[in-house]
């Protein structure tokens, strides 16, 4: 399954079989599965550099190499994410009883600061919306669906462009979806974004190429047979320049954050909007929450007595 170089001297570390593991037991995405290996390819690098193998390596390098990265000036969030693929491997190794010990579980992750998702106002995303439906070509109209969905589902963007070709019907009022390890969970989905849907497949044998068939709903000939993520993003950056928007604003991901705001903001319910996104904790649902705290504010600042003396 991976056959790179690199992987291959990776074998007598049994890095290969734990990404193996993550596949086959847990049903992780390709791309947290890569994610995987270029961190521990990185962990490998630097232990060779000290004479020692990633199997072998013990808390004092696992230390050394943390102490490393802090002085890189590496994001808190991609130091803990190389932690995490630490302790994750080396739990590994030690129920496979390939390790007596466990030389991770001494070091914790470093705090991450909170930030706040960057969002879209809702009159960006109306702009975008009709910016986009201005172009009646067959790409024209596969970029509105895409749009529509995007924005009436909040769903991830690897969700978005692998959805079946039935996914999307006349006669459903949801999506279902398969989300991150496999679960399933169903999706309201309004008639606008239907209606796009609708349009676009109209032309989408265009987007065939010479294939006889597809599965998907939106059809490339990439490797995976549909639309890739990073042409999605291209996309959305074009339109995002038509529509006079800065374009580093815009991308599938804000998207969808635009859609658990916009919904918040207009008197959504927070466990609803977590069981939409496919969020398995609320608290993921939680970085939200400062939409409910404007909302809030606005609401004491127009209505309370003395709002004028105390806002």
């Amino acid at each position: 399954m991976y056959s790179d170089p690199m992987t291959k001297a990776f074998q007598s570390c049994h890095v290969e079989t734990f990404l193996e593991m993550l596949v086959a037991e847990r049903g992780l995405a390709a791309n947290t599965i890569e994610a995987y290996k270029r961190d521990l390819t990185d962990f490998a690098k630097f232990c060779d550099s000290r004479g020692t193998k990633a199997v072998s390596a013990t808390a004092q390098d696992v230390s050394i190499y943390m102490g490393e990265l802090c002085a890189d000036a590496m994001s808190a969030s991609t130091q803990a994410r190389r932690l995490s693929a630490l302790k994750q491997y080396y739990r590994f190794l030690h129920a496979e009883t390939i390790r007596e010990d466990d030389p991770s579980t001494i070091f914790q992750s470093p705090k991450k600061a909170q930030q706040l998702p960057k969002i879209l106002s809702e009159a960006e995303v109306t702009l975008l919306l009709e910016t986009a439906a201005v172009d009646e070509s067959s790409k024209g109209l596969r970029l509105t669906a895409l749009l529509e969905v995007l924005y009436a589902t909040g769903l991830r963007v690897t969700e978005l462009i692998s959805l079946p070709l039935i996914s999307v019907m006349d006669d459903r009022e949801v999506l279902i979806v398969q989300g991150k390890g496999n679960k399933e969970r169903m999706v309201p989905i309004g008639k606008p974004a239907k209606q796009a849907v609708k349009a676009y497949k109209k032309v989408r044998n265009t987007f065939l190429r010479g294939l006889n068939k597809s599965s998907w709903l939106f059809p490339s000939n990439s490797k995976t047979g549909h639309l890739t993520r990073q042409r999605l993003g291209q996309q959305l950056k074009e339109l995002a320049l038509k529509s006079g928007i800065d374009p580093t604003k815009v991308s599938p991901h804000v998207l969808r954050h635009a859609f658990a705001s916009h919904l918040l903001a207009n008197g959504a319910d927070l466990r609803a909007v977590q069981q939409m996104l496919g969020h398995s904790d609320l608290t993921t649902t939680q970085i939200y929450t400062h939409v409910l705290d404007e909302r809030l504010r606005k609401v004491v600042g127009d209505f309370h007595p003395l709002a004028q003396t105390n806002f």
